[in-house]
């Protein structure tokens, strides 16, 4: 960064003033350092990461070299079929930029910097339609060790604490096993024994475990390839107000820790902010009633401040056609000793396996329990004419909690009065008992769990199809038949957990045409003005089509966004990669 040089007014001048340190945002000032120019950073909170340092981490590209590699090829007329049959036509101009350019930005961060992503595997996409991909569009950041970044280490904001061992310690699906039942074999012994004792190793030194996963390793991958090359990040430094020059947003007011700083940025302003989870104004003008009230996994700095300074420089933030104004994701709720919340998110660990039904207060199945975590509560929103018909309940036997667990109790748990204690699991010796304790219909729920132990019995379920798909039966436990996603409920004691709504981002945000740039009331780009991230508008029409179609744009947008803010720009012709 330097000084302004003739900028009447101006604390200091840059090339790109990027606003919000999450994927998005890390992407935009990294590109930008890529083609040589001088991006400035500038992030609200304390610590980079936001929101996708909470994240799994994957990004959705379908096409992806990094599978046609592994002897996988996808194809990109087959995603665009896969979409199509949810979505419909596809009239998004971002949307096919996104698929026709996804995999080549992933090989152009790849190639110059330290951002690396490998294949998930098997991850299949969340809908039974046409195109659907068993596997390989899902890509992951590859682990990284936090002790690179030395004492910035603990600038990376932590991922969910329900998500963490031991008080610090994250951990992958692939450890899960090991960690469970680290006797079960000589292999889990050394997988347990490696993963413990690197973290015993870290804590003295560290606030939690450096091996970082999911979205931590995306967002420290990002961070470390900023700090290489020198890019100045602004903590603790919220924008406060968009400045102009002859028409063109040519900067922000920067409130650096109580001290005003007028940045010029000679390419424009990059907004990265995080959406508007946490934003209560914008959560009642944006979210329908019912889901305006869900509980939020976001940063808590994502409180819309990207949509408010783009509506005061004149862009359209509205909720427009989409059907939902977040992705969803259920959660249960602990209440720690000291007053604090533990949120856990229910992915995909108990949902979908044999022998659970979620049901309402009257005690009635209302969605297929294995769906993806965002149809799931799309079903329980839809089933929920109003907010107090909230939380739903996820209901199981002994043998199921034996099995599997429920949320924050991990299978095999034999200590379970400090969560009944925290009135986070209900128990009862029956299933009136249980509804009672729950303050649900009982006769419903008796019928409801009949019923379901019809269809355990015959292998299908005739209400809501669960097991019926390939994702479904993918998550389920494929050593149970006829249906790995169908159980009885018959072993006494009953349990069950509350569950809620919570939105993991939002899908509502600033409208922008094919280059990222925010559009006005008659749709016209506004100079100087990009949006990536969840300040801009979905391209999902408000769906969730896979594993990774939030970070996948956030990361995908952040590039287009600083590739074309500065594309004029002099360093243009230095372009390595140019998807």
């Amino acid at each position: 960064m330097r000084a302004s040089a003739g900028s009447a007014g101006f604390d200091h001048e840059v090339d790109l003033l990027v606003l919000g340190a999450g994927a998005a945002g890390m992407t935009a000032a990294l590109v930008a350092a890529i083609e040589g120019f001088q991006p400035l950073l500038c992030e609200k909170t304390g610590r980079v990461g936001g929101t996708s340092a909470r994240s799994s981490g994957g990004i959705w590209v379908p096409g992806n070299r990094q599978t046609a590699q592994r002897g996988r090829p996808d194809s990109l007329a087959a995603a665009r079929a896969y979409l199509g049959a949810r979505l419909g036509p596809d009239e998004h101009p971002l949307r096919e930029k996104y698929l026709s350019t996804a995999p080549a930005v992933v090989d152009y961060l790849e190639a110059n910097s330290d951002v690396r992503f490998a294949p998930i595997g098997m991850h299949p996409d969340y809908w039974p339609y046409d195109g659907a991909a068993r596997g390989g569009r899902p890509l992951q950041a590859e682990a990284f060790d936090g002790r690179q970044l030395g004492k910035d280490f603990e600038l990376v904001a932590p991922p969910l604490p329900a998500l963490m061992a031991l008080g610090g310690m994250m951990v992958g699906r692939a450890d899960i096993p090991a960690l469970l039942r680290p006797l079960g074999s000589a292999a889990s012994l050394r997988r347990a024994a490696g993963l413990l004792g690197r973290y015993a190793r870290d804590r003295p030194s560290h606030s939690r475990g450096t091996r970082l996963l999911m979205g931590n390793a995306l967002v420290a991958r990002l961070f470390y390839s900023l700090k290489k090359r020198g890019v100045p990040i602004w903590l603790g430094a919220p924008a406060v107000e968009l400045l102009r020059e002859n028409g063109t947003v040519a900067g922000a007011v920067i409130d650096r820790g109580g001290e005003v700083r007028r940045v010029r940025a000679r390419f424009g302003v990059v907004l990265a902010t995080g959406g508007f989870s946490h934003g209560p104004g914008w959560r009642g003008r944006l979210m329908l009633a019912r889901e305006a009230g869900a509980l939020s996994l976001a940063s808590e700095g994502c409180t819309g401040d990207g949509l408010t300074l783009a509506e005061a420089g004149g862009a359209v933030v509205a909720r427009g056609g989409i059907e939902h104004a977040a992705v969803w994701a259920p959660v249960s709720v602990m209440k720690q000793p000291d007053g604090r919340e533990l949120r856990y998110p229910h992915f995909f660990m108990d949902r979908p396996k044999p022998g659970i039904v979620a049901v309402n207060r009257r005690g009635r199945r209302f969605t297929n329990e294995a769906a993806s975590y965002h149809d799931f509560v799309a079903g329980m929103l839809t089933s929920a004419e109003t907010a107090s018909e909230l939380p739903a309940y996820l209901v199981c036997d002994h043998r199921f909690l034996r099995r599997y667990g429920l949320g924050l109790v991990l299978p095999g748990h034999r200590r379970l009065r400090p969560f009944v204690k925290a009135g986070y699991l209900a128990l009862g010796r029956s299933l009136a008992e249980l509804a009672g304790s729950l303050g649900i219909d009982a006769a419903g729920l008796a019928e409801t769990v009949d019923r379901n132990n019809r269809f355990a019995d015959a292998g299908t379920d005739e209400d809501f199809g669960k097991g019926s798909s390939f994702f479904n039966r993918f998550h389920g436990d494929p050593a149970v038949g006829p249906n790995p996603c169908l159980g009885r409920i018959e072993q006494p004691p009953f349990a069950a957990i509350r569950i809620w709504p919570a939105d993991l981002s939002t899908h509502a945000g600033v409208a922008a045409d094919a280059h990222c740039q925010a559009l006005d009331a008659r749709g016209i780009p506004i100079p100087g003005l990009h949006v990536c991230g969840n300040d801009l508008a979905t391209i999902w029409g408000g769906e969730a089509p896979g594993p990774g179609v939030t970070l996948g744009p956030a990361v995908i947008f952040g590039y287009h966004a600083a590739m074309h803010a500065v594309g004029g720009g002099p360093a243009a012709a230095n372009t390595r990669t140019n998807p």
